[in-house]
């Protein structure tokens, strides 16, 4: 095809800085941008899995796109076979490719959706690991909805927050939920009995609220393995088998899931000295953050941390696991990977945006 709408949203030259490529990357929502030159030849490909690599080795994401470009990718030609194309998308995992001519100028982009006519992918790499999905909390940031539903159960387009969640997980074959409930626990146990899912639930009663992390313990004596923890009112869109992966390669103990934020203070910012003169005016500072989503991978080793039977939240078992000599990790996504759907103005975004994730 013609240089396009359509296939401007994938370009970034060499001059991109990262942040602007995860923009990119977030807006075409197949977490890759080719980097072309100034005739549109191809030099390049970015991923979010380069982007991750540069902010784990304490790359800037103001930095170029230079820094962290493939400048060897896997690309077809003009007169492509599909079937080659099926065959490169299942065996290296990847749903997006650039078509290019003989001036490798890109003509066309491959994706996951069109080759296989819309069929859903179906990931290779499956969870090896149990899911715990906290839904315990009274949901006081989404009343006044929340003080007759709780709020796991509130919908977003025609579907509960948390079935949502473990749809995405079931994408990964997970077959075992654990649910932490306490707020309205038994208006939560109903919708699942009358669902009749096809997965298997057990619940974590929380006979009085234990935190972020307190109930975890119950999963000592039948839990032999590493487990993911997730937050009731978060979508998080990325490979959870990558996030595993990553935790278990690494030796972590926790691993976190942080989302790249970006904040500007909007307004000007003083600097002054020790009498009060203005030394410096900065106008509308930014600055860029990993903020912690409330999705953690935990290894058997950091649950015997967890008291029993006492409020404790994740991050008191965070600073423990570190003060024993643990390691706690942290596996960056995007921004636009991450809707907290329990405060209201997230919430309004997610039911925009979910067709999207």
């Amino acid at each position: 095809m013609d240089m396009s709408k359509s296939l401007e949203k994938f370009l970034i030259t060499e001059l991109t800085s990262i942040k602007e490529a995860m923009r990119v990357m977030d807006n075409n929502s197949k977490r890759i941008a080719f980097v072309v030159d100034e005739k549109q030849r191809l030099l390049g490909t970015v991923t979010d899995g380069d982007v991750r690599r540069w902010v784990l080795s304490n790359g800037k994401v103001s930095s170029g796109v230079k820094e962290i470009y493939n400048n060897k990718p896997r690309v077809f030609g003009e007169n492509y076979d599909l079937e080659d194309v099926k065959k490169a998308m299942l065996k290296e995992k990847i749903d997006c490719y650039p078509v290019i001519d003989a001036n490798r100028n890109i003509v066309d982009v491959l994706v996951w959706d069109a080759v296989f006519n819309g069929a859903k992918k179906r990931h290779q790499r499956k969870l090896n690991v149990p899911v715990v999905v906290m839904a315990g909390g009274s949901g006081t940031r989404l009343a006044p909805f929340t003080e007759i539903l709780p709020k796991p159960l509130i919908p977003i387009k025609g579907k509960p927050i948390i079935e949502i969640i473990i749809g995405k997980l079931r994408e990964f074959g997970v077959k075992k939920f654990y649910i932490s409930l306490n707020y309205k626990s038994k208006i939560i146990k109903a919708y699942f009995e009358e669902l009749e899912p096809k997965y298997q639930i057990e619940y974590l009663i929380e006979r009085k609220p234990l935190g972020t992390a307190g109930c975890l313990t119950k999963l000592l004596n039948t839990v032999h393995s590493d487990v993911l923890v997730t937050n009731c009112d978060i979508i998080i869109d990325c490979d959870y088998s990558e996030l595993v992966k990553f935790h278990q390669e690494n030796g972590n103990d926790i691993t976190l899931v942080g989302s790249m934020r970006h904040f500007v203070v909007p307004y000007g910012i003083c600097e002054i000295n020790d009498g009060g003169e203005l030394s410096k005016l900065q106008e509308k500072p930014s600055f860029d953050y990993l903020v912690s989503t409330g999705m953690y991978v935990l290894s058997q080793k950091a649950l015997t941390y967890i008291p029993r039977n006492k409020v404790f939240h994740m991050t008191d078992l965070i600073e423990r696991v570190r003060k024993s000599g643990g390691k706690v990790s942290v596996f960056p996504i995007s921004e636009k990977s991450w809707i907290d759907v329990g405060q209201w103005e997230e919430y309004r975004r997610s039911v925009e945006e979910l067709d999207r994730v």
